[in-house]
């Protein structure tokens, strides 16, 4: 079965968020811990949007 162009450009968005997500990791070590609280209360709004588009991709 091929692609179609819209689903190689929705993986190419979620290869961007994978590399996003490692240069975010890797620069862990350069933040504070106040500044890790308020990146934490960040990651967790982007954790509630990828659950709810995991369950809506899911469904068929």
């Amino acid at each position: 079965m091929a692609a179609t162009g819209e689903l190689i450009r929705l993986i190419n968005y979620v290869d961007d968020i994978n590399t996003t997500l490692r240069r975010i990791q890797a620069s862990l070590h350069g933040i504070d811990i106040e500044e890790r609280k308020r990146l934490v209360e960040n990651l967790q709004g982007a954790d509630t949007r990828i659950h709810e588009l995991l369950e809506e991709v899911g469904k068929r």
